[in-house]
């Protein structure tokens, strides 16, 4: 097949020739043409370097690379994950309960709706208090202890919907394993109305598990026996034995299945904080919105299709262009840690150079995710995505309904959003600079002195993605929305998206430098720069009463 830089370069050509100011002045329905909705999301991509032939001409190469096909393959349990010969389903987390699907000859939907049922109840004994801690008293604290997507999806999903959480129960995320961090969440708990959560699928993830030895060192310092154990931690893993070993009672052990990527098991068990957060009647329609996504991303036509386009756009300035970069920028507080989410969503799925085969890529793929919210962000790094030179390519979030009390502030902060893509689209030109100036009292010398500096190219691509509202249902279709962005973007770049081999030798090399570490003897073994810090460590370290050793 052509290369993809190839096949983009006319494309290229053809929408870089024409400002996109200019699109907008010459076609008074380019907004209409380029904008499309899903139940309660709207996506305006009229801001992106489209003409009549781009989105044909990109959805021919999505074709070309047999999108249709691998979206079936998805959908249907194929072991898509290649290198671990695994199907790649967390889709069928959120199917409804009469669906059928087949994985290696077993239906699994009994198997989800089971430990849903089995989440729905025990988040309900706990919401309503009949579930106690050893001494009585009620739960009013949960602490999910993960770490990647046992974390950072959880994390997200209960900061954005915090509305739907009772003003009684706080849940808080215990993930680095720095001692501060963990002191930080100790300092602020009690240990006999605190639930904590110990997410790790195998039960031995060095992080998660080190953060639960202290919680539950901290538990028991505080007069609690070992029996208590019981009515304080839970677990999301497959690893019973382990689990019974730290102490939890193995009927609160909740499971999820190996067809279930960390960076997409929010809608398993690991999303029981969220369930304990918002009830299981908001958490079923958080599936059901990412259902109704998947619905959409399975049916509507590539031209008409939310994730496809995004995808595309994505593939045209990364693999066209050269954008490096993606920025996320949402404009709601709720919405703070969807950067760091999406960062890991898709930088640990396409950041790869090897193909499905093992054979080298021939594009550049993983562009770099990163972004924070909206206001902040326009007193930190616009700067360089207004008058930068870089193409930054952005993604700008919001809701049309807040869930503050004062509208007022939502109106200047809405202001803010769409002024900003109109200011990345247009620009300013050195007339219209000057103009402007002189229109605020500026003498012509003055004028002069400073024009260059207060000119924009504009001309900068942006989606704008508005939510009625941030609800479970228009949350679920967000997050679904860029989980399959990603997974069309590994199709045409040829990736396995469902591998992370990556994390993996960094975690293997630490385990030996750990007993070096503890050891704290001269050590060699490493190259020279390794060998001197780790020595340079060891010489300064406090020893455990806080003297240096």
């Amino acid at each position: 097949m052509q290369a993809l830089a190839d096949r983009l370069k006319p494309l290229c050509q053809q929408v870089a020739a024409i400002p996109l100011r200019d699109c907008f002045a010459a076609d008074a329905q380019r907004f209409d043409k380029y904008s499309l909705q899903h139940q309660g999301l709207f996506l305006d991509y009229s801001k992106n370097w489209l003409h009549a032939d781009t989105m044909p001409a990109l959805c021919q190469i999505a074709r070309d690379a047999k999108l249709a096909e691998w979206r079936e393959q998805l959908f249907s349990g194929a072991k898509i994950n290649n290198t671990e010969q695994r199907a790649v389903l967390h889709v069928a987390l959120r199917n409804p309960a009469e669906t059928v699907l087949q994985v290696d000859g077993q239906d699994v939907m009994p198997w989800v709706h089971a430990e849903l049922a089995k989440m729905g109840h025990f988040a309900d004994a706990v919401r309503s208090g009949n579930w106690r801690g050893y001494s009585g008293k009620r739960i009013s604290a949960i602490v999910n202890i993960g770490i990647g997507g046992s974390d950072l999806g959880p994390k997200m999903v209960c900061e954005a919907l915090a509305p739907f959480q009772p003003a009684g129960l706080q849940v808080q995320f215990m993930s680095n394993v720095d001692g501060m961090h963990v002191d930080e969440i100790l300092a602020r708990l009690d240990p006999e109305t605190t639930l904590f959560i110990v997410a790790s699928k195998t039960f031995t993830t060095q992080e998660t598990m080190t953060n639960a030895a202290r919680a539950r060192s901290w538990f028991l310092d505080s007069g609690a026996t070992d029996t208590a154990i019981a009515k304080h931690f839970v677990a999301v893993s497959t690893n019973q034995s382990a689990v019974v070993d730290f102490g939890i009672d193995p009927a609160n052990m909740f499971v999820f299945w190996d067809w279930v990527g960390g960076r997409y098991s929010l809608w398993s068990a690991i999303g029981l904080s969220i369930m304990l957060a918002i009830g299981p009647t908001q958490f079923a329609e958080l599936l059901a919105g990412a259902h109704s996504m998947d619905q959409h991303f399975q049916d509507a036509p590539f031209e008409q299709n939310m994730p496809v386009i995004l995808a595309l756009l994505g593939v045209l300035y990364h693999n066209g262009f050269g954008a490096e970069a993606h920025a996320i920028l949402p404009y709601d507080h709720l919405l703070r840690s969807l950067p760091a989410y999406l960062q890991q969503a898709d930088m640990e799925s396409n950041g790869k150079t090897v193909q499905r085969d093992g054979t080298a890529v021939t594009a550049s793929t993983g562009p770099i995710i990163w972004g924070a919210t909206g206001i902040n962000g326009q007193h930190a790094f616009y700067q360089l995505l207004h008058q930068g030179s870089r193409l930054i390519p952005a993604d700008f979030i919001a809701s049309i309904r807040t869930h503050s009390s004062s509208l007022e502030q939502h109106d200047i902060m809405m202001s803010n959003f769409f002024a900003q893509t109109e200011a990345l689209m247009r620009g300013r030109t050195l007339d219209e600079t000057r103009a402007s100036l002189l229109a605020a009292g500026e003498s012509p010398d003055m004028a002069a002195h400073r024009l260059a500096h207060m000119v924009f190219a504009g001309n900068h691509p942006t989606n704008s993605i508005l939510l009625d509202d941030i609800n479970p249902r228009n949350l679920g279709a967000l997050i679904a929305l860029y989980e399959h962005k990603i997974f069309v973007q590994g199709v045409i770049w040829n990736l396995n998206s469902y591998d992370q081999w990556g994390v993996e030798l960094g975690k293997q090399l630490a385990k030996p430098i750990l007993q070096e570490l503890r050891d704290c003897q001269p050590v060699s073994a490493h190259d020279a720069s390794t060998n001197g810090l780790i020595n340079r460590y060891c010489q300064r370290k406090p020893s455990q009463h806080g003297e240096a050793d």
